[in-house]
């Protein structure tokens, strides 16, 4: 730790609230997990933290039905009712110094306002981390950000090291072999349809692939059907949102076994643990930028892992 950090006095004495599943990866990537305190009710990895007291609660039904999923959030926001809500109570009882909140997404997690309405009444205040990256590199920030609120730059320096590390070996590999570049639609959502945005494009094209109509570092877009189908994927990867591999898997068989997704005839079509490698915008995207490679340039790489993603075809 260095010295010269405004933290090391309170270190031993500092309680991690993370109010986002990619912070708390952050946290025990870190090494902090000895600090973590409170974390939300959909925070799973890794394993260590299940242990840790759950904060948040969600509004949204637990079904991996998309239509459902989204008739609620629209219900919801436009009678004004917050998705997530805080066990207020609960986080004031664990004497957070550090809570760990976002910018990004008030579908994705609590909204940062009313984690600032909830630090108001706590005293002493605790320090407030807000992620908010919607590139690789605005993760990256983001690592950084909270190894500067917990003391641990050295522990950044080092896991940032080796994220990097690992996006320049596949990059270097596909460079070096010339490796075509496949097309491919990254699915972020079904019903309606969406394609994924932020970090998600730029994922594909490290990967050796390219986004046919997802934009790098922007919000993820509703499209029609027709226009997915225009621009003829070579790959289609089913990841909704929120969705493990397993209920990403059930989702592309029935989009797969559905007359509107015909024309995928003939495609290859995977599906992927969405929480794990496109969803949270923390370490593990790089693993998915490794699986997605595995997939795009399979005699480049290793076959992707099983728990990773799943060739629906086979």
């Amino acid at each position: 730790m260095s010295s010269a950090s405004p933290y090391r006095a309170a270190y031993w004495r500092m309680r991690i609230v993370s109010l986002l599943p990619a912070a708390t990866e952050i946290v025990a990537l870190l090494g902090a997990t000895d600090h973590l305190v409170g974390i939300t009710h959909e925070c799973d990895y890794p394993d260590i933290v299940g242990s840790r007291a759950r904060v948040t609660k969600s509004a949204i039904p637990e079904t991996h039905n998309p239509s459902a999923i989204d008739a609620a959030v629209r219900e919801h926001t436009e009678q004004g009712v917050a998705l997530f809500t805080l066990d207020e109570k609960r986080i004031m009882a664990l004497h957070p110094t550090v809570i760990l909140t976002q910018a990004l997404c008030d579908v994705c997690a609590v909204s940062e306002t009313d984690v600032r309405a909830l630090t108001a009444k706590i005293v002493p205040p605790p320090v407030v981390v807000t992620l908010k990256g919607d590139t690789l590199e605005g993760i990256y920030a983001d690592i950084r950000a909270v190894a500067d609120a917990v003391d641990m730059n050295d522990e950044a320096d080092e896991l940032l090291a080796g994220l990097r590390d690992r996006v320049k070996h596949v990059h270097e590999t596909l460079k070096a072999a010339k490796a075509p570049r496949p097309r491919v639609a990254l699915v972020e959502w079904t019903e309606p349809l969406y394609v994924a945005g932020h970090w998600g494009p730029e994922q594909i094209t490290r990967a050796g692939g390219l986004d046919v109509l997802g934009v790098p570092g922007m919000h993820s877009s509703p499209v029609d059907m027709q226009a997915l189908r225009a621009s003829d994927p070579d790959i289609i990867i089913f990841a909704p949102c929120g969705y493990s591999l397993a209920a990403a898997v059930a989702e592309a068989k029935r989009c797969a076994s559905l007359e509107a997704w015909s024309w995928m005839h003939g495609k290859q079509i995977w599906a992927m643990d969405a929480n794990g490698l496109t969803s949270r915008p923390g370490p593990r995207v790089v693993d998915g930028i490794e699986a997605m490679a595995s997939i795009f340039s399979p005699t480049l790489f290793s076959p992707v892992e099983s728990h990773h993603a799943v060739n629906i075809l086979r």
